[in-house]
């Protein structure tokens, strides 16, 4: 017996046809849809604004390029060129606030820091302006080299000589040893802890109530007589004296603890 199958075969074919053209416009949908998102995204992304933010959010390091921190720079390093340290300078005023001219005059306010966060004072074709910098110094300094009690003379011994960066030290770092030695400490001192003027302070010649040599000078006379001081004082400080006629004299202290009194 033989069964017809031309039916089924063609009800196939049409199914085939109309699937293919199902895929057809599937795909042209999908590709309209992926080109909009597209350029919708392009668009977007050109129609984002700037902010002041993101242009402010430039480091520091950015300015270093502009004529100006060159010739900080060079400022610097002729500050520091008998020294020995190496100077590093980073100008932290955005490049659109600093001045510009071939011959810049620099300032630096007297007793200011000359290390670390610094202004600078700018005088560029008459105008006077300030430019904030970062210096960075390197170089040697003191650290103790073991733990000092209260009260200890300090001895060459007690010193070690580190190199680093001096601007992040403390305040009075010592850089001389010779600023140290026979210093007495005024706290205790941990091994390696940076040594400062504030945790020392010089010997006393003099001391309170201490009978001591006054010697008097001045024009064609020097004259010699005993006093009493009146308050301690190390070598090169000023002390109070009273003389045996009870009069108060200020004079000043001799690396031998003698005392000279100008008239």
């Amino acid at each position: 017996m033989r069964v017809d199958l031309s039916p089924v075969v063609s009800w196939h074919k049409g199914e085939l046809r109309m699937n293919r053209q199902r895929i057809r416009r599937f795909g042209i949908t999908l590709g309209c849809i992926f080109l909009g998102a597209t350029s919708g995204a392009a668009s977007y992304a050109q129609s984002v604004p700037v902010t002041n933010e993101q242009v402010n959010s430039v480091p520091a390091s950015a300015n270093s390029d502009t004529l100006l921190s060159s010739q900080i720079q060079q400022f610097f390093r002729q500050q520091y060129s008998q020294s020995g340290m190496q100077v590093t300078v980073l100008v932290t005023t955005p490049a659109a606030r600093q001045p510009q001219c071939l011959t810049p005059q620099f300032m630096l306010s007297p007793n200011s820091r000359t290390w670390g966060n610094v202004s600078v004072a700018v005088n560029c074709n008459g105008q006077k302006s300030y430019v904030q910098t970062k210096v960075q110094v390197s170089g040697t300094y003191w650290v103790a080299a073991k733990n000092v009690p209260s009260g200890a003379h300090l001895a060459e011994t007690d010193l070690q000589q580190k190199t680093g960066r001096l601007d992040l030290l403390p305040p009075k770092a010592i850089l001389d040893s010779k600023q140290a030695i026979n210093g007495i400490t005024l706290r205790n001192i941990s091994i390696g802890q940076p040594l400062t003027l504030s945790m020392l302070r010089r010997p006393w010649m003099v001391h309170a109530g201490q009978e001591v040599q006054v010697q008097a000078t001045g024009s064609g006379f020097n004259v010699s007589s005993a006093g009493k001081a009146m308050n301690n004082a190390a070598a090169n400080d000023s002390v109070r004296i009273r003389m045996p006629s009870g009069v108060i004299v200020n004079g000043m202290v001799g690396p031998d603890g003698s005392v000279t009194v100008e008239i």
